[in-house]
């Protein structure tokens, strides 16, 4: 059995990568062109089919869904937001992470596995405190998206859980962010260990927290 982790060559998935390497705990990871990595790109359908045949009859005990993109940081309602950018957004933190569960759904059912959403507090409706409207809307979306997958695996005994990373230095959360990819990863590791069936459709933090939804 394997740990699988989407967008894992940089920031909070690399460092989730190296965590579970640390702990002796076979895993691997995804990423768009990296060599070292499984090659995926979590908006291309033929890139699922290819990773489905790839990882054919493997079974993964822990589906992390981290892979994301965030094309409106720090942006209101005056800069150029477009069509074309709220699709590429969900497009990549919404259809990518239903499309990255569905295609291996068949390796988590042969491990009896569980499965991990990287969403954000950005996501949640209690702290609407503005702009970076298609970060925020995709990541609400894939907020509900775990809930309704929780409640849709839960007669296969699968887990879900969703969870808010921090704000870790990363190129997404910038240097002046509260936490390292460290501490991240290490607070996400163990929140995913604990992940069971009484706590599948949870929202989360880093640290073990309950989230407002």
């Amino acid at each position: 059995m394997t740990t699988l982790i989407t967008g894992a060559n940089r920031g909070v998935g690399a460092a989730l990568l190296a965590k579970y390497h640390a702990a002796g705990i076979d895993a691997v990871g995804t990423s768009r062109g990296d060599d070292d990595l499984l090659d995926l790109d979590v908006t291309d359908a033929a890139s699922f089919a290819a990773l489905a045949n790839t990882l054919q009859g493997k079974p993964i005990q822990n589906l992390i869904c981290n892979a994301g993109v965030l094309h409106d940081k720090g942006w209101g309602l005056d800069d150029p937001y477009s069509p074309k950018l709220f699709a590429d957004t969900f497009a990549a933190n919404v259809t990518g992470v239903f499309e990255t569960i569905r295609t291996l759904l068949p390796n988590v059912r042969a491990a009896n596995g569980k499965i991990a959403i990287i969403s954000s507090q950005m996501g949640s409706n209690t702290l609407a405190t503005g702009g970076n409207y298609a970060y925020r809307a995709s990541k609400a979306a894939a907020l509900n998206l775990g809930r309704n997958l929780a409640t849709d695996l839960a007669p296969e005994g699968i887990a879900v859980g969703i969870y808010h990373p921090g704000w870790v230095r990363t190129d997404m959360g910038g240097d002046t962010a509260d936490i390292s990819m460290e501490d991240s990863a290490n607070g996400l590791f163990d929140r995913i260990a604990d992940l069971n069936m009484a706590k599948t459709g949870c929202f989360e933090t880093w640290d073990g927290q309950d989230h407002p939804l």
